[in-house]
């Protein structure tokens, strides 16, 4: 039998707690009234959770846009949350850590496998080192690529970690492959209700990590612009068309090579900053992306931009040692490097590529 929304696993715990339906509400509004910041979060989303109406209202992280409201159905979070356990095997009375801020679908989504799937779930403060003030062991955490970076002494505390948010570097990648947690990288957004796919980054070959496979009841297909076409019944009942330019495998099975908004159309050479960016990822240590920007010769010229706060970068030899690899084509060594301070972020630390590049301006 399929739960409803309006179901608390007998086996949920909150911080080795357990709370019915009507006690969880006292803790929301205890949070609310009474909490730190990412308690506070966590309350206004549970109250919203626990009332009778069939939706909750989300904003998306605003990663390639403005932020905007949508409208989730609880139901369909339901099925996300039991298509998730059924994908990497959590069973009820695992053990879970949160470390996400809640204000968004991917924390949120946390707290709702917890009580549909009957985990033990423990709260901290969202932080860029989770695993720093704990000892204990997990079965199941979501964090960030960052999150990891800071984590990589103490990931064995995890045994099955999600990263999502943004890509894995290649550096981040090589670092895990000898740590006993299995990680995985998940492939969503907010209208997919978190991920609808994943794909392994440890213990794997190369060749078999750059594939993603769906979750339970989720086939997907490409458009006439090479891009993701997703449909997931139980979670969307129209079909979610992407921006995300895919190579496709089977109806369950996809690689993704980048954002078609990204695309740059050089000399009538078609880039994908993504893939150049996986590149250049053995040569720079910090942030940094490639972007297009106009040329009379060839329409759009590739640059790099690079995050260098004290502005010591020296990008002429930077440049050099791009030229001298043997792994860039010549379309794919950038005509420019800029560096900035500070790239523009969103609110969830993503960095918006449009607004960085119109500093240069």
């Amino acid at each position: 039998m399929i739960p409803t929304f309006k179901n608390i696993h007998l086996k949920f715990r909150l911080d080795g707690n357990y709370f019915n339906r009507e006690d969880l509400k006292e803790v929301a509004y205890s949070y609310v009234k009474e909490g730190e910041l990412y308690e506070k979060e966590i309350g206004d989303f549970l109250i919203d959770w626990l009332n009778d109406k069939p939706f909750v209202d989300v904003f998306t992280s605003g990663s390639t846009g403005k932020p905007k409201q949508i409208r989730l159905d609880k139901q369909a979070m339901v099925h996300s949350a039991l298509a998730t356990g059924d994908f990497f095997g959590i069973t009820p009375g695992d053990s879970a850590l949160q470390c996400l801020p809640s204000n968004f679908i991917a924390g949120k989504m946390m707290l709702v496998r917890a009580m549909i799937l009957g985990l033990s779930l423990d709260l901290i403060a969202p932080s860029m080192h989770p695993l720093a003030e704990t000892r204990k062991h997990y079965d199941f955490c979501a964090m960030v690529p960052i999150q990891v970076e800071n984590s990589l002494e103490n990931l064995h505390q995890i045994k099955t970690l999600i990263v999502g948010g943004a890509p894995a570097s290649s550096a981040l990648i090589a670092n895990l492959q000898h740590i006993s947690t299995v990680v995985f990288a998940t492939y969503g957004m907010t209208e997919t209700i978190t991920h609808i796919a994943a794909k392994p980054l440890n213990h794997l070959s190369k060749e078999t990590m750059e594939v993603y496979q769906t979750l339970p009841n989720i086939t997907v297909k490409k458009d006439d612009r090479d891009c993701l076409v997703i449909t997931a019944p139980r979670i969307h009942t129209e079909e979610i068309i992407t921006n995300d330019v895919v190579e496709i495998f089977s109806e369950t099975q996809f690689r993704w090579l980048g954002r078609f908004d990204h695309v740059i159309n050089s000399g009538g050479i078609k880039l994908h900053p993504e893939v150049i960016e996986e590149k250049l990822s053995a040569f720079i240590s910090g942030r940094y992306f490639v972007a297009g920007m106009a040329d009379a010769q060839l329409g759009q010229k590739l640059i790099l931009l690079i995050e260098d706060e004290l502005q010591t970068l020296d990008t002429s030899k930077l440049l050099s040692a791009i030229k001298q690899s043997k792994k860039f084509s010549k379309f794919e060594i950038p005509k420019k490097i800029y560096t900035l301070h500070n790239f523009v972020e969103t609110n969830t630390g993503k960095v918006q590529r449009g607004k960085t590049v119109a500093l240069i301006f």
